[in-house]
């Protein structure tokens, strides 16, 4: 029997993207410090234009107070690429995991590899662009990827487009990327796929690809395993 690593899946919900970033800390820090394993974070931010570590602000289109007006705020963030947008119906997904440096490249390529294997379930052919991170489909986006490493641990990773407000991509040039445009599985579809069963489908994607088994988080402290 090959031994699996066990990884802990939380799913807080709908957060704000500061306390999305205060969550990745806690767990990389308890990860860090050997009180707890890898983690597997779940969720939907509130909506908000994060700017990576190759800047972005320009890329930015609307006014401060176009922004305000929409709801959507503007967050500078450690990760790599440039400015990308957050909101409720988009998949946020952060593992928090140790990551050998020289292993970066594959451990991305196994994230994207989690989505393209999720969507050929509902039919859709996702792919890569060899010059531009992420999942792709026909040539538009679907999926960004933003990655942060310290210490050995991975922060940040992936947001897929299931049912997002698509008219808030209009306000930023995605990943300064002018030439490509974004869409979402419901775009794709015709139809808004349940959340729900997409998150589902993803951590058993993620479980198989990164051979993890699973411990679902009830709370802080009570671990269910499955």
């Amino acid at each position: 029997m090959v031994f699996m690593k066990p990884i802990t899946v939380w799913q807080p919900g709908l957060l704000d993207y500061d306390s999305g970033l205060d969550w990745q800390e806690r767990l990389a820090t308890e990860l860090g410090q050997g009180r707890m394993g890898e983690s597997l974070i779940l969720l939907q931010h509130t909506p908000v234009i994060t700017v990576g570590r190759g800047g972005g602000r320009e890329d930015i289109l609307a006014s401060p107070a176009l922004l305000e007006q929409a709801g959507i705020v503007v967050r500078e963030t450690d990760r790599g690429g440039k400015a990308t947008y957050h909101g409720p119906g988009q998949l946020v997904v952060y593992p928090i995991m140790r990551v050998e440096r020289e292993r970066l490249y594959e451990y991305l390529h196994n994230l994207e590899q989690v989505v393209i294997d999720l969507l050929a379930e509902y039919g859709i052919s996702a792919g890569r662009i060899e010059e531009h991170p992420g999942v792709w489909v026909a040539g538009r986006k679907i999926a960004a990827v933003g990655l942060a490493i310290h210490g050995g641990i991975t922060h940040h990773g992936l947001a897929l487009n299931v049912a997002p407000n698509m008219e808030h991509f209009e306000l930023l040039i995605p990943c300064g990327i002018a030439d490509r445009t974004v869409v979402s599985m419901q775009q794709v579809l015709g139809r808004a796929p349940d959340f729900d069963q997409v998150t589902r489908r993803f951590v058993h994607h993620f479980a198989r690809v990164y051979r993890r088994s699973l411990e679902f988080a009830v709370g802080f402290a009570r671990l269910v395993r499955v």
